[in-house]
């Protein structure tokens, strides 16, 4: 039986040159970069934030290290909406419907403590419609959150389009690019971007590993207290061994994106066709051709198939196949997806939804087994 790995949207295998840069600071240079002596010396040279700054357009003093994409959205969104209400009183949040849930719990949260969110409805394809924003934003509103590419689906919201829209406004834009950092080209300063999360194991760097950029000037209150670290503002002891992998990640990346985005975009059109040429009219592709080659959300249409999520990951998993039913983060549970809810189908569509995601490292052998 083969053993097919299509769920590179939970996590991607780690790059060898990455495990490679980061023993060293495992073992040997073992040093808290916080520390004066050499041995601390050595190992705060090595936290690198200009390699990464570099890859977004960004400024090393913007770019803080973080555990997770999950950690990211909620740093920008507590931090930032604390700093705006202390300062100016303004507590108004929109944000989509198709969010991850770290940004959708995030708003559930700060609505206990009198935030007020208004959640964009999204179209078929769970890009946000872009016609429902005017009409979302007040004299309270201060932030706008959406997410980059969708985690579940795929598809693609167009950050310097979305950010036109805020022009003059004074409001702030911060979106989850957990699943576009590394694979597709983002400059945050063409975006309008005021923040953005990362995660390091989503383009095979370390898991345990983000970053959060924040545009300078905007405000943001600490994370952590009890350490001076990252500007005062996430208190703690920096993961060393994980930045190194993390900034080695990005060098790769910077060679790498465009040869990997072309390799995955054929493995992708490969998979869509073959499921096409089985049946054309009951399997639905979510999304549109402008989605990441990276991810393919598939729909068993439920007027033709007695849909069962959890016999059909089962069956797939029997069969050498590692797909997902969503966001990793929620998947042990198997609940259906909110993404697919939010764009319109109906409740027995959502239980027969697969999301498959690819790597370079993937072949068409392994594609036309799926």
């Amino acid at each position: 039986m083969k053993r097919v790995y299509l769920d590179n949207a939970a996590t991607t295998k780690m790059h060898p040159a990455v495990f490679e840069e980061m023993q060293r600071y495992l073992k040997d240079e073992f040093g808290n970069p916080s520390s004066i002596h050499s041995f601390g010396r050595k190992a705060r040279v090595a936290v690198e934030e200009e390699i990464v700054a570099d890859f977004i357009n960004a400024k090393p003093g913007e770019i803080y290290f973080v555990s997770s994409g999950t950690e990211a959205n909620n740093f920008a969104l507590f931090a930032i909406a604390k700093s705006e209400y202390l300062e100016n009183g303004r507590n108004h949040i929109v944000t989509s419907a198709a969010e991850h849930v770290s940004v959708l719990d995030c708003c559930k949260e700060l609505k206990k403590t009198g935030f007020e969110v208004t959640y964009l409805p999204v179209t078929k394809e769970t890009k946000i419609n872009d016609a429902s924003l005017p009409e979302a934003i007040n004299d309270k509103t201060f932030l706008l959150s959406v997410i980059h590419t969708n985690n579940e689906t795929g598809s693609i919201n167009v950050l310097d389009k979305i950010s036109a829209q805020l022009s003059g406004k004074n409001i702030y834009f911060h979106t989850d690019a957990v699943q576009s950092f590394g694979k597709i080209e983002i400059d945050v300063k063409k975006s309008g971007l005021s923040a953005l999360s990362a995660s390091g194991h989503k383009f095979y760097g370390p898991k345990g590993t983000g970053i959060l950029y924040v545009k300078s000037g905007t405000p943001l209150s600490p994370l952590l207290f009890g350490g001076s670290q990252e500007r005062n503002r996430r208190g703690g002891t920096e993961n060393t061994a994980g930045i190194i992998g993390f900034a080695k990640a990005v060098e790769i990346a910077k060679l790498e994106m465009k040869n990997n985005e072309d390799n995955v975009r054929y493995l992708r059109n490969f998979f869509i066709n073959g499921i096409k040429s089985i049946d054309p009219d009951g399997l639905i592709v979510n999304g549109s051709n402008e989605n990441s080659p990276y991810i393919v959300s598939l729909t068993f249409d439920s007027n033709k198939y007695r849909n069962d999520i959890e016999n059909m990951m089962m069956f797939l998993d029997l069969n050498g196949i590692a797909a997902s039913n969503g966001a990793a983060c929620s998947s042990g549970t198997l609940n259906l997806s909110h993404v697919i809810l939010s764009s319109g189908r109906s409740e027995k569509d959502a239980a027969g939804t697969i999301r498959f995601s690819f790597s370079p490292d993937n072949t068409k052998a392994e594609i036309e087994y799926t």
